[in-house]
């Protein structure tokens, strides 16, 4: 390109030319001639001097001149010019005001026009980059289609027509190959800037990808008419969705099946075969686990929403359709339930429940001094603790078959003088071990509470007051994806995580760490 301060039309031509071709602004590429065109002045003139290049964007004539700034005191004397000076110049000027002094057209050499033809070609590929970044950002969550271009370490760059993204390996679904030239269709995951230009990521693994595929294959879900509330994969494998109808003429699984299930064949299709259940939402997580879990047939479900674990109980010949091939199926329904899951056989839970009765009677047989017959009789009736023999209205215990008042009234009577003992017991270690007033006077905390606190090295309100939630009541930690359960120091007292929080605020309170209104917002937020 041979440029020259005088070649005014040729100059907007080419604007042109490269603003279409690269879909920019063409005031953008006039920005970088006119760069340009004063770095190439002032290798003829000076690299220190401020010059500076206009172009008519309409005649596209060239004008060149020199700016220095009014200054008081003049350092810089190729930029910089005394009022003085500058008023014979130009009589208006004012100080921090410019002096522009026209410089004559001129031809530029080779190495000048090289120099300003390498300033457009970075200008107007920074503007190409700025232009794709902004055009991909707003089309994170999308569906889009592009053809392989190559395939890199495994890694597969994508060409979208105005731009080029990577399908990592990682991303791609299992046994999956593509070839260049492949079309391919896939998510655009991320969209990050850089000074080589946007990287536009893509995933066919993404959750995310199943939803989006479904929207495009039913209507009804598209509109919004039937929502898909939770998804998981194991991508090319299986997958599971959990869909609700806001409509209650439309079944929202059979909408998402279609006519001889033709519409989630057409996602089936598209992710390789990939099983894909889909599962009527319910906002009680029994009930929804059980629909999670199909084909297994399930017998019994036991929530503990605290710990959000679900216990499920199916049938012997129902053990292993319930845990799928590798775990994969309770896997999935765990993820798409968010809640951990135990599967046991009915004859496990059987011989638990004959396990956990046998302990009992034990209990009760060896603290109450009562015989087999009668230990066993309290545990039928759903006696479980000595506390629940001791403080529950004697009515319930005399109204047992074989029982009467008189024999209430004396296993109440050994169960509080066990309990007392055990308490004495339990008071005389923690004082012998340190424990101060302030925590042994701590309303909320029985004595056997204090002596393991105390054995924990808790002996103070101070010290029970910097515990966390999860220290008292246990809890499960998320490590590495997996949910790891936490001892806590009171898990034995049956002490909620609520409960628990409570106590530990109620604590901070009397020490002064926090006002009564502080503390009941705090238990609100974790409440939530």
């Amino acid at each position: 390109m041979n440029i020259s301060s005088g070649n005014g039309s040729e100059l907007i031509q080419i604007a042109d030319a490269v603003a279409k071709e690269k879909l920019i602004d063409p005031k953008l590429v006039i920005d970088a001639m006119e760069e340009s065109l004063a770095k190439a002045a002032k290798s003829k003139y000076g690299q220190e001097y401020d010059i500076r290049a206009d172009i008519d964007s309409r005649s596209g004539t060239v004008s060149m001149s020199r700016w220095r700034k009014v200054v008081e005191q003049v350092e810089n004397h190729f930029t910089e010019i005394n009022e003085a000076d500058a008023k014979k110049l130009n009589p208006q000027v004012t100080l921090d005001g410019f002096i522009e002094e026209q410089l004559p057209p001129m031809d530029f050499g080779r190495i000048a026009a090289q120099a300003a033809k390498q300033i457009i070609v970075q200008k107007v590929r920074e503007a190409d980059r700025a232009r794709q970044y902004e055009e991909y950002k707003d089309k994170v969550g999308q569906i889009i289609n592009g053809q392989v271009k190559r395939v890199e370490y495994g890694n597969v760059i994508v060409d979208l027509g105005r731009a080029e993204a990577v399908l990592k390996r990682d991303q791609l679904i299992r046994r999956e190959v593509l070839r260049v030239g492949d079309r391919v269709r896939a998510y655009i995951k991320e969209v990050k800037e850089d000074t080589r230009g946007p990287q536009i990521f893509l995933s066919r693994t993404n959750s995310e990808f199943l939803v989006e595929l479904f929207k495009m294959e039913v209507p009804e879900i598209y509109d919004g008419i039937i929502d898909i509330k939770t998804v998981c994969r194991d991508p090319g494998s299986r997958a599971k969705i959990g869909v609700l109808s806001h409509d209650n003429s439309i079944d929202p699984v059979g909408a998402c099946v279609g006519m001889r299930g033709s519409r989630v064949q057409a996602v089936v299709n598209e992710l390789q075969g990939e099983k894909i259940d889909i599962i009527p939402w319910n906002d009680d997580a029994p009930t929804f686990l059980v629909n999670a879990l199909q084909p297994a047939v399930v017998s019994k479900v036991v929530l503990d929403e605290d710990a959000k674990r679900i216990e499920v109980v199916v049938p012997n010949d129902q053990l292993s359709l319930a845990i799928g091939r590798r775990g994969q199926n309770v896997r999935l329904a765990s993820q798409l339930t968010e809640y951990d899951i135990d599967i046991l056989t009915e004859e496990d839970e059987s011989q638990r429940r004959q396990e956990e009765f046998s302990e009992r009677s034990n209990l009760f047989m060896e603290h109450l001094n009562v015989d087999e017959m009668v230990a066993q009789l309290l545990v039928s009736e759903g006696f479980s603790t000595m506390e629940e023999v001791a403080y529950v209205e004697s009515s319930e215990i005399s109204s047992i078959d074989g029982f009467d008042e008189e024999t209430a009234t004396e296993l109440q009577e050994r169960a509080k003088d066990y309990l007392e003992n055990l308490n004495k017991k339990s008071l005389d270690f923690a004082k012998s071990s340190g424990i101060e007033d302030d925590l042994l006077n701590f309303e909320g905390l029985n004595p056997q509470m204090l002596e393991i606190l105390v054995k924990d090295g808790i002996k103070s309100l101070k010290d029970f007051a910097t515990c966390a939630d999860w220290e008292l009541a246990g809890g499960y930690t998320t490590i590495d994806g997996k949910r790891v359960r936490d001892e806590g120091l009171l898990e034995h007292f049956e002490l909620s995580l609520s409960e628990a929080q409570q106590l530990i605020m109620k604590a901070r309170e009397m020490l002064g760490w926090v006002t009564k209104e502080e503390s009941e917002e705090i238990i609100k937020s974790l409440v939530k």
